[in-house]
């Protein structure tokens, strides 16, 4: 009998010993409190995607901060030429043809609304969104082509100086197709003007209002990351803004963008190839900011995948309608222009 209490005493203390370790897989762990990005957010800084000639360092004290952002110029536009309201005299006329700053330099700079800190990213005062590669630069596969491209269409869009036969010939954001600057995405980034953002999240989709120019990201998100790349658009369509899918991984809401639109992907501050994947990252860093990443992987236009680090911060402000073109009379003045310019040339064959 003693034996047989000794072996069930032996039993139940080894039991003992191991009923956690045996009951701890049938007690559910606990459940992941996702987060609610909903509200109106900004991204406004005078932070650039990629960092400026002799800045080093990704991060900067408040007070270097806040010299970089006194000593920097606005759509090419200096400090101290900006906001001078007696710039233009309305008696003059219009400015010179073809003047590199319009002739009018920032006369109407009470509008533009870019920020006026550097990005401050969890707490960090950044020099760029870029974090990767560590210089701060886009590692373009051909850095003098997009340069190239990049000053001709600045140049042609302040100076005006191209026929501009069509509407077609415009810029995207002068038609209002879409927002300029990468404001809409994917890879959202502070613009000079209309930094806000309207989140509404419910279970499954990510709603984000761009206030410029009335754009509005509608993103499925699904059960997890084989679904919802496999639940991507034909390749044939290729929307603004592409075509974005999303999931859940822990307390990050991931975004996968393909397919932007051809004609969005060449004018892009970035630009994009059809190959192109942009991978968005949503997380709280506190209950005041969203911390907001991307990475792009584009083998045609870049050395190798690169990433971006910014932040979104509550505004107590609304998103406003952005009109844009509505009541304006530039573009059928341009058209009407070409129009005229091509009965003359006509007219001056038919002379011959």
């Amino acid at each position: 009998m003693r034996r047989l209490l000794s072996g069930a005493a032996a039993t139940a203390l080894c039991l003992a010993f191991l009923a956690p370790g045996a009951l701890a897989d049938d007690v559910p762990s606990p459940a992941i409190v996702r987060p609610d990005f909903t509200g109106v957010w900004t991204n406004a800084s005078l932070t650039p995607l990629s960092r400026a000639r002799g800045v080093s360092g990704l991060v900067v004290s408040k007070e270097e901060a806040d010299r970089i952002a006194k000593a920097t110029a606005v759509a090419g536009v200096a400090p101290e030429e900006a906001g001078n309201e007696d710039y233009v005299d309305p008696n003059l006329g219009a400015p010179e043809k073809g003047g590199r700053d319009f002739g009018l330099k920032g006369y109407n700079s009470f509008w533009v609304a870019p920020g006026e800190t550097l990005a401050l990213v969890k707490g960090q005062y950044r020099t760029s969104n870029i974090v990767d590669p560590p210089n701060g630069q886009l590692p373009h596969r051909d850095p003098a082509a997009v340069a190239k491209a990049q000053t001709a269409g600045f140049i042609r869009y302040v100076t005006g100086n191209d026929p501009y036969e069509g509407p077609e010939a415009t810029e995207l954001s002068e038609r209002c197709l879409i927002g300029f600057g990468g404001t809409g995405g994917p890879g959202m980034l502070s613009v000079l003007y209309n930094n806000t953002y309207q989140f509404v999240q419910t279970d499954d989709h990510l709603m984000i209002l761009v206030e410029m120019a009335h754009d509005a990201r509608v993103i499925p998100i699904f059960k997890d990351a084989g679904t919802a790349k496999a639940s991507h658009k034909p390749d044939v369509i290729k929307p603004w803004l592409g075509d974005s899918v999303g999931w859940w991984e822990g307390e990050a809401l991931m975004v996968e963008t393909i397919n932007v639109n051809p004609l969005q992907a060449e004018a892009n501050p970035f630009p994009l190839s059809a190959k192109a994947k942009v991978t968005e990252r949503f997380t709280r860093a506190a209950d005041n900011e969203i911390f907001y990443e991307f990475r792009v992987e584009d083998p045609d236009s870049y050395t190798q995948p690169w990433k971006a680090e910014l932040s979104f911060h509550p505004t107590s402000g609304r998103v406003y309608e952005y009109a844009c073109h509505e009541g304006n009379y530039g573009l059928s003045g341009i058209l009407a222009g070409a129009r005229q310019k091509e009965r003359e040339a006509k007219q001056v064959k038919a002379s011959r």
